[in-house]
């Protein structure tokens, strides 16, 4: 079985695609690794467990009793340090995302940056989801200066998503849906050898994967890679990983 490294920051993950990915992989028989930058036991964004908006929005209930296990498991307990990451010690690399404003600790870091870079001249499996493919994106290949994503066919969180939740809720919330100014669709796309090996997936808003049932669920795999948008597609998501650890 495999040791499998999930990134996170100190507060603001998305805790569908977070939990559900390490629910399915412990299942699995696979050891889950988390890594936050001093080591401290990080947090979800709180609005999705309570409801974004009314008390909707939020994540649905399987993926909040995962995150719940996960929350009390040691192994969230006692994360290591970004800095003290060691790439070959692991199997594979899974990079959640998250859009509330703790996520740029993540996102933003050089130290992790550096980290998954040397991972992902390795050949194994590597994941991100959502924002977590922003981190992919930044992170520079040692001996190219490109993006690790150069060349790379992949998803992300599309723009059409991001723009209708921001539309939807900032009377309310603001910015809470727009992490950066650009659009994560538009820096991800920019990383790439040529914007068609961006793929958006079929148009959704309301339609999410499950555990039972992968309609709706949208992943691109290219090799050791896989993408995913959104939470909607953690559980397929998820199950391409473990595909990849055999």
């Amino acid at each position: 079985m495999a040791r499998v490294l999930i990134p996170l920051p100190d507060r603001d993950f998305d805790l569908t695609e977070a939990a559900v990915p390490w629910r399915l992989l412990t299942r699995a028989g696979h050891d889950v690794v988390f890594a936050t930058e001093q080591g401290g036991a990080p947090a979800c964004d709180p609005l999705l467990v309570s409801g974004v908006m009314f008390g909707e929005l939020g994540a649905k209930s399987e993926p909040k009793s995962f995150y719940a296990e996960m929350a009390a498991s040691k192994e969230m307990g006692a994360p290591i340090r970004w800095s003290a990451i060691d790439p070959s010690a692991y199997g594979a690399l899974v990079l959640p995302g998250g859009h509330a404003q703790g996520m740029k600790q993540y996102l933003a870091s050089e130290v992790l940056q550096q980290k998954v870079a040397a991972f992902a001249t390795s050949g194994k499996p590597m994941a991100a989801i959502c924002h977590g493919v922003l981190v992919l994106a930044r992170a520079k290949d040692p001996q190219t200066g490109k993006s690790v994503l150069h060349g790379r066919r992949t998803t992300c969180l599309p723009q059409y998503m991001e723009r209708v939740a921001y539309y939807l809720t900032g009377w309310k919330l603001g910015r809470y849906y727009r992490t950066y100014d650009a659009y994560v669709e538009e820096e991800v796309r920019a990383a790439l050898a040529d914007p068609s090996h961006f793929e958006r997936g079929p148009l959704t808003l309301l339609k999410h994967g499950t555990s039972g049932d992968d309609a709706g669920a949208f992943v691109v795999e290219d090799g050791n890679y896989v993408s995913a948008r959104w939470p909607g597609d953690a559980y397929l998501f998820a199950r391409k990983i473990i595909e990849r650890l055999g």
